[in-house]
């Protein structure tokens, strides 16, 4: 399982990005994917990595067809091998 951090942030634009964060999660349940928002970025939980590079360029072109002209994506990736991990149970294990 993949769990990655996701934040996109337009431009330029304006001091304000709740408008693209709502195009973002918008393109990520069409994808179908698991996902939480938190203040700061949302994380992402995808079955392999190549799910993950799909969605977020979806995510990263939904941006650009809202009419950002200059958009910084960050993406952070923990693809754990040894054991099956999700957002659930990293959560579950600080308790």
């Amino acid at each position: 399982m993949i769990i990655a951090q996701l934040s996109i942030a337009p431009l330029g634009k304006s001091t304000s990005v709740s408008t693209y964060v709502k195009i973002v999660l918008e393109t990520l349940k069409k994808e179908q994917v698991k996902f939480q928002t938190n203040p700061m970025a949302t994380v992402i939980e995808t079955e392999d990595v190549e799910t993950l590079f799909k969605v977020v360029q979806k995510a990263h072109l939904a941006v650009v067809a809202a009419g950002a002209k200059r958009i910084i994506t960050e993406l952070k990736i923990d693809d754990r091998r040894d054991k099956e991990a999700t957002m659930e149970s990293k959560l579950k294990a600080l308790k």
